[in-house]
């Protein structure tokens, strides 16, 4: 196994990095950890099966495009034969609620019991990407869940763009949720990445993030934007909105590629719109087509998805069958079209998204 401190210099004297003193200052952390969970297992008492010691994970907050997600998977990838998994936290807490949901259908009382057993089992290291909490079934059950793969001695290592007091801030019932900060306080090093760097934000300024027609070189564009973005093979993320599932049929490292249909060909309103917005940092949408009263129902979501995009400040880049201006120039809406065809504009600055 060979620590992260040693594949970050591999990479920067390679030229696939660049120093950056925010990310330097956490790799001691990651080696730490990586040294406990190599430790061999140890036996305490003749009767007693060996066991191995806890290893405190890490908490890993700051902001948008500073690398959190990137050095997260370079220390998961460099783990070897250590049994962990890395997963999207909001991916991680929809598979739970299901196997909580057959759980109880099979007759379990405390169906949180055996699902928390069924993953201390399967890995020593869990690491989440993105660690938010908005809605109040997750907040009731993080705090045991966590508890009991704690106590199982599995290590967590997460990102997230809050310090960990403002995790489901102002939420319903909160003080119940409060001991989970605690938990994480006792059993995760608390890290802040400063750094004046967005290197996502970076790769994107100046760069063209909206293209027009939809034809071969605009795929090829947008495929290359993706591939660079989202940094490794993505998987479906599936969000669950007051029962109804909606799923992004791509997602990695905080960045979603959908096409146009995915999103505004199906009965979707302003509360699931929101729900993507508060998981994705930057949309690859596709195959926008011209907007007029034989789509009428679509061009009326994709109203209502860009300004939630527009509201939450999410990056956006897209292929189209015309510019803004021209997408939606006949029938009813076409007035009301016009905010929309501005915040297309407007989002295509170069410095779109750095006020969040």
């Amino acid at each position: 196994m060979t620590h992260l401190t040693e594949l970050y210099q591999q990479k920067i004297n390679a030229g696939e990095l660049k120093p950056d003193p925010a990310q330097e200052a956490v790799l001691p952390h990651f080696d730490h950890i990586a040294a406990g969970l190599k430790a061999p297992p140890v036996k305490r008492g003749i009767f007693r099966k060996a066991t191995y010691e806890p290893v405190q994970g890490l908490y890993l907050w700051g902001g948008v495009g500073r690398g959190k997600s990137m050095l997260m998977d370079l220390f998961v990838d460099s783990l070897d034969d250590v049994p962990s998994r890395r997963v999207h936290f909001h991916a991680f807490m929809q598979e739970i609620h299901a196997k909580m949901h057959k759980a109880r259908q099979n007759g379990v009382e405390d169906a949180l019991a055996p699902v928390a057993a069924d993953v201390a089992t399967s890995v020593r290291l869990l690491a989440f990407d993105e660690m938010q909490i908005t809605d109040i079934t997750d907040a009731m059950i993080v705090g045991r869940l966590f508890e009991a793969l704690f106590a199982a001695g599995v290590t967590v290592i997460t990102t997230s763009n809050r310090v960990p007091d403002d995790l489901y801030k102002n939420g319903l019932n909160r003080q119940l949720f409060l001991p989970f900060i605690g938990l994480i306080k006792q059993q995760m090093q608390v890290h802040e990445m400063v750094s004046p760097v967005d290197y996502r934000q970076d790769r994107l300024t100046g760069a063209q993030v909206y293209f027009s027609p939809v034809n071969a070189e605009a795929s090829a564009n947008i495929r290359a934007i993706w591939e660079d973005l989202s940094g490794g093979p993505a998987m479906p993320l599936t969000l669950e909105v007051k029962g109804r599932e909606i799923t992004l049929p791509a997602f990695r490292n905080g960045v979603a590629r959908a096409g146009f249909y995915d999103l505004c060909g199906k009965m979707l309103g302003p509360g699931d719109y929101l729900a993507i917005a508060e998981v994705v940092k930057v949309l690859v949408l596709e195959d926008i087509p011209r907007l007029s009263r034989n789509n009428f129902n679509e061009a009326k979501r994709f109203v209502t998805l860009i300004d939630a995009l527009y509201e939450a400040g999410v990056r956006l880049i897209c292929s189209a069958a015309a510019e803004p201006e021209m997408l939606y120039v006949e029938g009813e809406g076409t007035f009301e079209f016009e905010r929309t065809a501005s915040r297309l504009r407007e989002m295509q600055d170069k410095d779109w998204g750095q006020r969040t």
